[in-house]
Parts: structure tokens; C-alpha cells; sequence
């Protein structure tokens, strides 16, 4: 059974930073490619950055230079650094599998605001 587990979220000032995690089981590898999507209220969910196989990254432009995704193959665990945070930043959060994703977990609520 595959468990996609984010954690990380909260509530950060303008300006600020969090890390994201996401542990996964149940038959998905990070190593073999990762996403981390996010879904703001009355938008549809988008892919924010990627992570493939041979390790290239890619971002959305609204999140390049400032948000960064890693993984940890022995962990089996994908992570994504976001810096300078926005207030158009805040959305639930969800990692899966890149590109062929599969039913998403609960997600991290990121909330960016004064």
C-alpha cells in the first residue's frame, strides 16, 4: 500500500522558510523521480518542482530560486526547502511520484502570512 506522509507545514511570516518532508512507502522509490505539487483554495493543484531519475531538478517559474527539492535515497525521502516565502505561497502541499503519480496522501498545510 503506497503511504506518501508530508509534514512540515505551518504557519511563516512573509519572507520566511520552511522544509517540507515527505516519507514514502509502499512500492514508490524516490530515486526513481519525485514531485512536490501544491493546491491553493479555488485553484487546481500544480506541479511546484520535480526531481528524476538522474537527479535533474525542475521548478514552476513562481517558486524557481527560492524553493529547492532533495531527496534521501536510504531514506526513501523527498524534501523541499522553500525560502523567501510569499503570501501566494499558501497551499496544501503534497509530494508523489514523478512523472507517473499516484492517489495523493493528505498533504502539509503551508500558510504564509503577517
Amino acid at each position: 500500500q503506497v503511504q506518501l506522509v508530508e509534514s512540515g507545514g505551518g504557519l511563516v511570516q512573509p519572507g520566511g522558510s520552511l522544509r517540507l518532508s515527505c516519507a514514502v512507502s509502499g512500492g514508490i522509490f524516490v530515486a526513481n523521480g519525485m514531485g512536490w505539487y501544491r493546491q491553493a483554495p479555488g485553484k487546481q493543484r500544480e506541479l511546484v518542482a520535480s526531481i528524476i531519475r538522474g537527479g535533474n531538478t525542475n521548478y514552476a517559474d513562481s517558486v524557481k530560486g527560492r524553493f529547492t527539492i532533495s531527496r534521501d535515497n536510504a531514506k526513501n525521502t523527498v524534501y523541499l526547502q522553500m525560502n523567501s516565502l510569499k503570501p501566494e505561497d499558501t497551499a496544501v502541499y503534497y509530494c508523489n511520484a514523478y512523472p507517473f503519480s499516484r492517489a495523493f496522501g493528505q498533504g502539509t498545510q503551508v500558510t504564509v502570512s503577517s
